[in-house]
């Protein structure tokens, strides 16, 4: 959520960042019922202080010797409780407007960074770098993961259809195994690097999507579970995050840094049509995710951290990728700046998305009212967020079963992940 005090001294500027992401987002009812409502606390204090004097006043007059029966003293108390009702009507507009206000402030999204490329879509996004461009296989003739799967009997999208629907996957055999063993090494290799694992539920409250950004923009994508008042988490990123909503940390706790493996579950609204074969948009999806709370001084070095960590997965396993700087028209809703992670599908000659890593600054800490206060020192401060995917495990098992599938039909187990299966070939 945006600070209201930046809209109301930089409208301009945040205007113009806004416009940059090339959607239409308008402030200025924002700014409207902000005066309203700066116009209304200050005649509410204004009357507050009359009343706070009349009371004064008639202990004041009593105490000298005034009768408090007398028309002066009647004509103060008649005009303190004239003042308390008019108070008493003020008090519900006054809520109302901040509730209008708490509304529309959680449409709009997050501010470009000053070093978020301006751009249209994802055709504008720039490379930032390559690795593994050696690791890239020479053999020409590679199945697509889809159906090498299916061939070695470890992927079977058909019953998965007749147990749900379309966009769902059973893994049989060596398939399970290899999804288990991603998951074992991306943990393994998080929690030696300082990550602390949390295993969260995966059914959240509405205050929960809300404090990540999920709610109420994109009630659509999430699967909810009406009868409880609880939904499937499209991510980690939303229990992990939330797991300090509405707490005050000690300075000395940060950062904080987490990993989590969980389930995830997405509708993919719109996206019909697209992906409709293999592991790449399911509805239901296994990933490790990464997350951060940070000092505001530090977001965005943790960031590059951050990337560091997911790149550090795909360069373990020897699949090549490339990173490329979100522009601000393809940027996330509560992301200021954010790095995706494209992995090379040899059996389409693409790279496709695999991880996003984002920084939010305080966007989503004022959403949850994620604060931190330095000992010794008065005040708090909103914490930093940062999350990103390391990696989601579905499309890592996807780029494995090409990468590193073999001209006699089999997939040869990258050398990593050998110990956690024990064998060398699918």
């Amino acid at each position: 959520m945006l600070d209201i005090k930046q809209i109301r001294e930089n409208p301009e500027l945040v205007k113009k960042k806004l416009n940059s992401r090339n959607d239409k987002y308008d402030i200025q009812p924002i700014l409207d019922l902000s005066e309203k409502q700066r116009e209304l606390e200050a005649k509410r204090s204004q009357l507050q202080a009359r009343s706070n004097e009349i009371g004064k006043l008639v202990g004041q007059k009593i105490k000298s010797g005034v009768n408090p029966q007398s028309d002066e003293i009647s004509a103060l108390k008649e005009e303190g409780n004239n003042l308390k009702t008019t108070l008493s009507d003020l008090e519900p507009q006054e809520k109302e407007l901040k509730a209008q206000i708490q509304d529309l402030l959680l449409a709009l999204p997050n501010l470009p960074s000053d070093t978020t490329p301006i751009g249209l879509n994802e055709d504008d996004n720039p490379e930032v770098r390559r690795w593994g461009d050696e690791y890239k296989p020479e053999n020409s003739n590679i199945l697509p993961h889809w159906e090498i799967g299916e061939k070695l009997g470890i992927l079977n999208f058909e019953r998965a259809v007749k147990i749900a629907q379309s966009r769902f996957v059973s893994l049989i055999g060596a398939g399970a195994a290899l999804e288990r063993a991603l998951i074992q090494f991306m943990l393994n290799t998080h929690i030696q690097a300082g990550y602390t694992e949390v295993s969260p539920p995966i059914l959240v409250n509405t205050d929960s999507l809300t404090g990540t950004g999920q709610l109420p923009k994109f009630a659509e994508e999430s699967f909810k579970c009406a009868d409880d008042e609880l939904w499937l988490i499209p991510t980690a990123e939303v229990p992990v995050t939330n797991f300090y909503r509405g707490e005050i940390l000690n300075a000395e706790e940060l950062p904080i840094y987490h990993c989590a493996y969980t389930p995830c579950f997405r509708r993919e609204a719109g996206s019909y049509g697209r992906d409709m074969r293999g592991l790449i948009r399911l509805h239901q999806f296994n990933k490790v995710e990464l997350v951060k709370l940070v000092k505001p001084e530090d977001s965005f070095e943790e960031l590059e951290k951050l990337l560091g960590s997911a790149e550090s997965i795909l360069q373990g396993l020897k699949l090549p990728y490339r990173v490329i700087n979100l522009c601000t028209g393809d940027l996330g809703f509560g992301a200021t700046k954010t790095y995706d992670l494209e992995v090379w599908l040899p059996s389409s000659g693409k790279y496709r998305e695999i991880s996003s890593c984002s920084n939010c600054v305080d966007f989503q800490a004022r959403r949850a009212d994620i604060r931190f206060k330095e000992t010794g020192k008065k005040g708090t401060h909103f914490v930093h967020t940062l999350n990103g995917s390391g990696l989601a495990v579905g499309r890592t098992m996807a780029a494995i079963l090409e990468n590193y599938q073999q001209a006699d039909g089999t997939i040869k187990v990258p050398e990593v992940l050998q110990v956690y299966l024990g064998r060398e070939v699918l």
